[in-house]
């Protein structure tokens, strides 16, 4: 691929809120730019970017799927994600890596709670966005509410660039407002003209008097200002379909080639990229997808990966779409490849150096943990590297092996999840497992300020003496790390290796789970020049830290989900009861027509069956919308621990003779 080429290229992410006709949509372009040759449906389990048996079978994706093709002389690398919220780390991964999202709503159902999760992730990354409304076609469908519906839990910022013709049975498509034809156009293809008109003189101060003077913009200035404004992220374009019926779908191939930005790319620069998915495959092995941004990487070149800190061989880089793939010879900066022959590399690795690598988007926060379970004990094995291999996958499954006990915990999003992963063992490994009851996540934070400190001079040869101080953080604010040790008392090689254990040393506090929200000052450290070993640090840092947690003592913190819920006014005074039951917080009820609108917070352990219950509580007229809002102290009568995982740093002469025996082996 030339430079001319690359520039010709788009990297986009279709992105929704589950059944909202995602899917469907990619299926579309697809057909469109020739990619196959019959439309798919997602219901009979013959879409394209559906490949997998589980997704064939339950009609979800549960995997992002990357396709490629060709629209009117422009690549796009397209990239279906998941719809429901239990695969937001499918989701989280494939932000890092586009230049321009698809976001579809539907035009029943309107701005859904997983639309508003993606939504406020597309501007953290002040992503360019169209949005693409879906079902124009479907009963109940209204162009009107939906917008309105954009406006108020979106942005103003979103404008029409077409006008629908015609509703429900009778939709037959849109008309294009940035043509010159579209300034003589109906009525009701005027209001959504000034609608148009009156969002982009708004973002723009020299349009915006024009505006005010003459009472419109012309069809040039419109043509020159939604682009430019679209890819600097302020506008977004919305735009009308009805992806099961095939209309729509050209106009929006248009639109993602005319007003989403050219990938970013420099070929000229030094080698910059990111691994975003790791596979297995049958034939080629380990599979690494990575996304370049500057540089380029060829077949059976070495390149280094900066997050190991070590060198690869590639032996070959393919394009993988769906379940066909293509030999490349070349990953050049701004496209998006599958890398082979990398064994050691993770999602997240950065690839050369970390220059032209966005920061991730965290949206994905598994409130939720499992414990595996099987019936023949001679499977063990098998199921331990199974699971080994799919959290190689998902890091968010965060495998935890404990061994002595023969035990294996998952970290997951909610019930979806768990169905998934039972018949992904089935299908794809011939495993059957089940999986225990869900519990919650906890986490643990410092009671109050104090110190930790750790002598490790024994048994020799050893030397490592550490003082930390250790003090409680705001909400929210995880761990910062700070030292005040000079490099003569404590090297910087050791103090380097004191830092990279710290968050390692926090996985597991007191009660088992992960400690946060909390200052970590190292005040005093010392070497020995003979007996220091260049390890002992990694060792004595978990001792330091952990006597620190066990005099200061911690407090439980529980995770919290935050709702919007809609009900019918009769249903109001039994669902705010059920709320308080279960510890909720609400703001004052909202009457909006005969319908009552509640927002507050919940804590998850007290309401994982309220989703299920729901719909029986309000007899199916209710609306509910759940979202993350993080962790807070738990009342003082919730108590919870877990197995820990290894030797406890407190018992300290063990927790030595264990990770020496581990340093021994390797």
């Amino acid at each position: 691929m030339t430079q001319t080429e690359s520039n010709k290229l788009r990297n986009i992410g279709i992105f929704a809120h589950v059944d909202a006709g995602k899917t469907t949509t990619t299926e579309g372009i697809l057909f469109h730019s020739g990619r196959i040759r019959q439309l798919g449906r997602v219901d009979d389990g013959t879409a394209q970017t559906d490949f997998l048996e589980v997704e064939r079978a339950r009609g979800i994706s549960v995997r992002a799927a990357a396709a490629r093709v060709n629209w009117r002389g422009t690549a796009v690398n397209l990239i279906d994600t998941p719809g429901h919220v239990d695969f937001l780390s499918e989701v989280e991964r494939s932000l890092r890596v586009m230049d321009g999202a698809v976001l579809i709503v539907s035009a029943v159902e309107g701005v859904q709670a997983q639309t508003e999760v993606i939504w406020h992730a597309l501007r953290e990354r002040g992503m360019p966005t169209l949005i693409y409304v879906n079902k124009m076609d479907r009963i109940g469908a209204s162009a009107e509410r939906t917008l309105a519906d954009i406006h108020r839990l979106l942005s103003r910022g979103a404008a029409p660039v077409q006008a629908p013709i015609g509703i429900e049975d009778s939709f037959a498509g849109a008309v294009r407002l940035l043509s010159p034809s579209a300034e003589g156009a109906a009525t009701g293809d005027q209001a959504h003209l000034a609608s148009l008109m009156e969002a982009v003189a708004e973002l723009d101060e020299e349009l915006l008097l024009h505006y005010l003077e003459q009472g419109s913009l012309t069809s040039a200035q419109l043509s020159e200002a939604v682009p430019r404004q679209t890819q600097e992220g302020r506008l977004f374009p919305v735009l009308f379909g009805a992806s099961s019926k095939d209309i729509g779908i050209v106009e929006l191939m248009d639109a993602m080639t005319q007003l989403l930005p050219e990938s970013r790319a420099a070929v000229e620069k030094p080698l910059s990229g990111v691994v975003f998915r790791v596979e297995r495959d049958p034939s080629m092995g380990r599979i690494a997808y990575v996304r370049l941004y500057s540089g380029l990487i060829r077949n059976r070149d070495s390149v280094w990966n900066e997050t190991r800190q070590l060198e690869e061989k590639v032996t070959q880089i393919r394009r993988i779409d769906g379940q066909r793939s293509e030999d490349l010879g070349v990953l050049q900066a701004g496209d998006i490849a599958a890398v082979c022959g990398w064994t050691e590399a993770r999602i997240g690795d950065v690839i050369g150096c970390a220059d032209a690598v966005p920061g991730e988007t965290r949206l994905a926060v598994p409130l939720l943990t499992v414990q595996v379970k099987w019936q023949d004990e001679a499977r063990y094995p098998a199921v331990l590297a199974a699971m080994r291999e799919l959290a190689d996958e998902d890091p968010q499954l965060d495998l935890q092996w404990l061994q002595e006990q023969r035990e294996l915990h998952l970290k997951v999003m909610g019930p979806i999840q768990i169905e998934v992963l039972t018949q992904v063992m089935s299908s794809r490994f011939g495993l059957e497992v089940s999986f225990g009851e869900p519990g919650v996540i906890y986490k643990e934070t410092p009671a109050g300020a104090g110190e930790g400190f750790i002598a490790y001079t024994m048994p020799k040869p050893c030397w490592a003496i550490l003082r930390f101080r250790i003090e409680p953080g705001e909400r929210g604010s995880g761990i910062r790390y700070e030292s005040l040790v000079r490099s003569e008392s404590l090297l910087e090689r050791y103090q380097r290796e004191v830092e990279r254990r710290v968050p390692e040393a926090l996985e597991q506090g007191l009660f088992g789970w992960e400690v946060t929200d909390l200052k970590v000052t190292l005040v005093e450290g010392e070497h020995h020049v003979w007996h220091t070993h260049p390890l002992d640090f990694a060792v004595a840092t978990p001792m330091g830290l952990m006597d620190g947690l066990n005099r200061i003592g911690v407090k439980l913190l529980e995770p919290l989900i935050s709702f919007r819920i809609s009900v019918p006014e009769e249903h109001g005074g039994k669902l705010m009861n059920e709320l308080i039951l279960m510890r909720g917080e609400f703001d004052t009820p909202e009457l909006v027509g005969e319908r009552m609108e509640l927002t507050g917070l919940l804590p998850v352990a007290t309401s994982l069956d309220f989703p299920a219950r729901f719909g029986s509580l309000t007899k199916g007229r209710g609306i509910l919308s759940t979202f993350f809002a993080g962790y807070r102290e738990c009342p003082p009568d919730v108590k919870a621990d877990r197995p820990r995982r290894g030797a406890n740093p407190l018992d300290q002469s063990r927790y030595i003779l264990q990770v020496r025996k581990a340093l021994a082996e390797s």
